[in-house]
């Protein structure tokens, strides 16, 4: 297993150019409503809390440095520390 996601679980899935993978993550009650950051090797790195489930989310803008996430009734976006890796 990856990584533990109880008592919610991950919708969108993305990866950053260090190889981190960033996940939807909610459905687990207000404190599981947001992004979660895992490095490779699934530890948790960090997590970005929103009003709401995050069910996408796709890193745009010039530098790819931009988290634009797809809420229940809303859109969210911030600048991360963080670069996108690119997808095919």
């Amino acid at each position: 297993m990856f990584a533990d996601f109880a008592p919610g679980f991950t919708d969108g899935v993305r990866c950053d150019t260090d190889g981190n993978v960033w996940c939807s993550w909610g459905w687990g009650g207000p404190d599981t409503n947001g992004i979660r950051v895992h490095n490779p090797g699934g530890a948790a790195l960090g997590m970005i809390h929103t009003p709401e489930i995050i069910s996408n989310f796709v890193f745009g803008g010039h530098k790819r440095n931009r988290l634009f996430m797809a809420g229940s009734t809303s859109m969210y976006s911030m600048y991360v520390n963080a670069v996108g890796a690119k997808t095919v």
